[in-house]
């Protein structure tokens, strides 16, 4: 007879869930134990929860569907957030188990008690909590279906540790595995395809979800051309397709200001598997909302593009051959460092980006670059990069991973390169060391403010003391080195991609101004 823990597994891998990231504790030791005799099931220990849930995000995006992540009760799941607050931005499938206190022993408010399922439910999630141990095949089934929508969302069940270790019976129907998510064609495109023939210099076409693909964009660039609307992508893409043959599309400014701008003069927006777009923060004696007024919004399907392309009889485009750039000299710099990347950048690479206020060229330098993607930070909550390269190169092994990595917020799950270096993933991590949470500091001037006196100053500097990263990333197992001109990067990169193996360049890089 099968316990709960097993029926767990076996109904995670009949909905083609596989990989598990994993950091548990006692309330999950029986899920732990029955991974020794359900082998398809691969187990990823992270060392901290919000990696495990940033690699369940990477992995999702790469994959297109589900993997799950396995917590240790509420405390647990509170650690992971801020990455399932990622994942929903990016609408990417997440199964997560949560093990809770035996049924019988809540009643003692021990120290680990909590509300999971307020904490489970924040990120829009699904929560399934099963009301027996022989409900527990019904609802693994119940979130798998749930995190696979469309849209993604994350779901969580959540696994009393008496349920676990009780006997129970797989009594649940074989599910089919899921699919990648996304919403079907099929609605009338003719008013949409009249707005862009009679008005199509005034309208965006705000790209977003599956429309950044590479044929996504593709038939947003014909339309563009066909109509004279203009193509934009949302500020931060969950994959967007960059590189040689494809159009290399303007994304919508982080910056309010600069978004203004771009979406200035327009009369209609068509989002396109995009949100409308706003703010990213409230800034005194500025507009939340950035589209223009008066401005009337219109929504279109990713799959409808093409629709749209023969609707408007859009002509194929033949666009001009370019080149990378030619490879820089000299020290390194917020402008040539990104050239580096994007003259060696290799064929079908995925960039996991959060160089944050150091990557802000990197779009121009690797326009020209071989075909690659781009996994960006969604939600906005730092500390994501290095867990969603963990992901996506479990997901994709064939695959280099490219993690470009701002200082400040590599800090926050430092410890995923321990969890690259186990699984001996083929990640190269580049950190823009500048010494300070750079963003900040632009922040700060943006709402009215300055950090001129030493206490404020110091809340923004990282160099007091400075940050070792080939110090740390050795200790993790990690090979490292350190670059500080161009020549050094470019020879360390190339060394990286040509040996197996997580690698980290500790790239010094002053900061913007």
């Amino acid at each position: 007879m099968s316990t709960g823990a097993d029926v767990v597994i076996g109904r995670l891998l009949a909905g083609g869930v596989d990989v598990c990231f994993a950091n548990p504790g006692t309330s999950e030791m029986h899920f732990v134990a029955a991974l020794d005799h359900t082998p398809a099931m691969r187990a990823v220990l992270c060392l901290f929860e919000g990696v495990a849930t940033g690699a369940a995000d990477g992995y999702a995006r790469i994959a297109g569907t589900p993997a799950a992540t396995l917590l240790h009760l509420g405390p647990g799941l509170a650690n992971g957030l801020a990455n399932l607050h990622n994942a929903r931005r990016a609408h990417s499938p997440v199964v997560n188990v949560v093990g809770d206190h035996a049924t019988y022993h809540a009643a003692f408010d021990a120290p680990l008690q909590s509300d999971i399922e307020a904490l489970a439910g924040w990120p829009d999630g699904v929560v399934v909590r099963p009301a027996t141990a022989s409900a527990l095949a019904n609802a693994v089934d119940e979130a798998i279906a749930a995190a696979v929508g469309p849209p993604g969302r994350v779901a969580t069940v959540i696994l009393p540790a008496d349920y676990s270790w009780s006997t129970a019976e797989d009594t649940a129907a074989a599910v089919p595995a899921p699919s990648a998510t996304g919403a079907e064609a099929g609605a009338d495109i003719a008013p949409v395809a009249e707005l862009l023939r009679t008005h199509g210099a005034d309208t965006v076409l705000l790209l977003g979800g599956a429309a950044t693909d590479a044929a996504g964009l593709t038939a947003a660039a014909r339309i563009s051309a066909a109509v004279g609307a203009r193509a934009l992508v949302e500020t931060f893409p969950a994959r967007l397709s960059r590189g040689a043959g494809v159009p290399p599309i303007e994304r919508l400014a982080y910056l309010g200001e600069q978004a203004e701008q771009q979406l200035a003069g327009i009369s209609h927006l068509v989002l396109v598997g995009a949100r409308s777009p706003v703010a990213f923060f409230a800034y005194p004696g500025k507009p939340s909302g950035l589209v223009p007024r008066g401005t009337q919004i219109h929504t279109v399907e990713p799959a409808d593009l093409d629709r749209l392309v023969e609707a408007l009889a859009a002509p194929a485009l033949s666009p001009a051959p370019a080149a990378p750039p030619t490879l820089p000299t000299g020290p390194l710099t917020v402008a040539n460092w990104v050239e580096v990347i994007g003259a060696l950048l290799p064929e079908r690479a995925v960039i996991v980006d959060e160089a944050n206020t150091s990557g802000l060229l990197l779009p121009a330098a690797t326009a020209a670059s071989p075909r690659h993607e781009v996994l960006t930070l969604t939600g906005g909550a730092i500390g994501q990069g290095l867990p969603v390269a963990v992901g996506a190169a479990v997901a994709a092994p064939d695959r280099p991973i490219i993690a470009l990595q701002a200082d400040g917020s590599a800090l926050y799950t430092i410890s995923a390169l321990w969890t690259m270096a186990r699984e001996q993933l083929d990640i190269t991590v580049v950190i823009l060391n500048n010494h300070a949470y750079a963003i900040l500091q632009l922040e700060l001037a943006r709402v009215g403010s300055a950090a001129t006196g030493p206490q404020s100053r110091s809340l923004l500097d990282l160099g007091n003391p400075d940050i070792d990263f080939v110090a740390i990333a050795t200790g993790f197992g990690v090979p490292a080195s350190r670059a500080t001109t161009a020549e050094d990067l470019a020879e360390q990169f190339r060394a990286a991609l040509g040996q197996p193996g997580p690698h980290l360049i500790d790239a010094a890089i002053p900061a913007w101004g």
